[in-house]
C-alpha cells in the first residue's frame, strides 16, 4: 500500500520558515511513490469547536463544508504531518482548533475516527525564531496526540528562523530535512 502524507499548514504566514523545511523534507526524503497533499488550515476555516458530548444524546453531526474536507483528507492519509510555526510555545490556533474537531469527528456515530487513525503516523515540522529550543509544549502536544490516538509518532523536526527563508541557513535543520520521512 502506497503511503499518503497529508501536510497541514497551521502558519499564519504563507510560504512561512514551518512550510519551507517541510517542503525540503519532503522533496528529499518521502519514501518512493509516496503521495502528498498540502492542505493550508487558513484556506479551510472550521467553526469555533463546540463540546457536545454532555448535550441530548451526546452525539455529533456529521461534518460539512471545510470540515468535511478536512475529515476526508484526514482519514485518507496513512500520515499527518503538522506544518506549525511555535506560536506562545505551542500550537497555532489554526492547528489547535483542528485537533479540537477531533472530539467531535470520535462523536459522529458510525465514523468510527479513532479506530481508522489507529496505525498511522504523525509527524511535526516547526520553525521557531530563537536559539534556545522552547519547542517541548508544541512536541508534547503532538507526541501525546499520537499516543492517544493509537497513532505511530514519527518526530517533529526542528528549524530555527524568524524571517522569511531564514530556516534554510539552519545547516542543522537542512541536514536533518535530508533524511526526516525516511525513517
Amino acid at each position: 500500500m502506497s503511503r499518503r502524507f497529508l501536510f497541514l499548514d497551521a502558519s499564519a504566514r504563507p510560504d512561512g520558515n514551518s512550510v519551507r523545511l517541510a517542503r525540503l523534507a519532503a522533496e528529499s526524503s518521502l519514501p518512493a511513490g509516496a503521495e502528498q497533499r498540502w492542505l493550508r488550515l487558513d484556506d479551510h476555516p472550521l467553526p469555533p469547536f463546540r463540546d457536545l458530548r454532555h448535550t441530548g444524546d451526546g452525539g455529533y453531526p456529521e461534518p460539512v463544508g471545510h470540515g468535511r474536507t478536512l475529515l476526508d483528507a484526514t482519514l485518507a492519509a496513512t500520515d499527518l504531518v503538522f506544518v506549525a510555526p511555535l506560536y506562545w510555545y505551542s500550537l497555532p490556533t489554526g492547528a489547535k482548533l483542528y485537533l479540537d474537531h477531533w472530539l467531535g469527528w470520535m462523536g459522529v456515530p458510525g465514523l468510527d475516527f479513532l479506530a481508522r487513525m489507529g496505525g498511522g503516523t504523525l509527524w511535526g515540522v516547526t520553525a521557531l525564531a530563537a536559539a534556545d529550543d522552547k519547542a517541548g509544549p508544541l512536541v508534547d502536544s503532538l507526541r501525546l496526540t499520537a499516543e492517544y490516538m493509537g497513532m505511530r509518532w514519527g518526530g517533529v523536526l526542528l528549524g530555527n528562523g524568524s524571517r522569511p527563508g531564514e530556516v534554510l541557513d539552519d545547516e542543522r535543520a537542512v541536514v536533518a530535512a535530508e533524511s526526516f520521512f525516511a525513517g
